[in-house]
């Protein structure tokens, strides 16, 4: 049977679907409500995730499947560190709020590398208490990455994000009970997008 993690929320959407936005919000929102909180992303800020993070941008070129190994060994510090990972932060009495896990490596990584693979090296992580997905329309996505006028990532382009979208709803399709689907339509306002979170979220 899957674990489930109480207390543990994951914001996940493709790229440019506006997840560290509702990550800040959200932050800000509970924090003002007296709520501990504490907020983090994948890939980390640690060493693995300052590593992958070269990758991503196409600094460093390493197989996908060794993309799929180092997002799991970066979870696994991620989740179990003792002294910062989100269990013990969650055993702390906080709830945590992450910018992406083990969903974008099924999503991401799946393509081009078997995604039963991907699977079984994330299958000892848990599930959180809650998804909230921003399903925004892959174009809106594609333009918000091109205003930024930054060099674009390695999976920032039109047709690999279409595949990431249907892996995305392959994983939604099996989550397992007790892991929620709050799906949020990405379309509308960062303002509405926020209050639609919040209503989901009854908070």
């Amino acid at each position: 049977m899957a674990q489930i993690q109480k207390n543990f929320w994951v914001l996940e959407g493709l790229d440019g679907a506006g997840t560290t936005t509702q990550l800040r919000n959200l932050e800000a929102y509970l924090s003002q409500k007296g709520v501990k909180v504490h907020c983090t992303a994948e890939p980390t800020i640690h060493e693995t995730g300052r590593f992958l993070r070269k990758v991503l941008s196409g600094e460093i070129k390493v197989p996908q499947s060794t993309v799929a190994y180092l997002f799991a060994a970066d979870r696994d510090n991620h989740v179990n560190n003792p002294e910062y990972g989100i269990l013990s932060h969650i055993e702390r009495g906080e709830i945590v709020v992450s910018d992406r896990y083990k969903f974008s490596s099924l999503a991401y990584q799946s393509i081009g590398f078997d995604f039963q693979r991907v699977d079984e090296l994330n299958s000892a992580f848990p599930y959180p208490e809650v998804v909230i997905f921003i399903d925004t329309p892959l174009q809106s996505c594609i333009d918000r990455i091109d205003s930024r006028g930054q060099a674009k990532e390695i999976y920032e382009k039109l047709e690999y994000q279409r595949q990431v979208l249907a892996n995305y709803e392959r994983i939604f399709s099996n989550l397992p009970s007790g892991c929620r689907l709050l799906r949020i339509d990405g379309s509308q306002t960062r303002e509405r997008i926020f209050s639609d979170i919040v209503q989901g979220l009854g908070i």
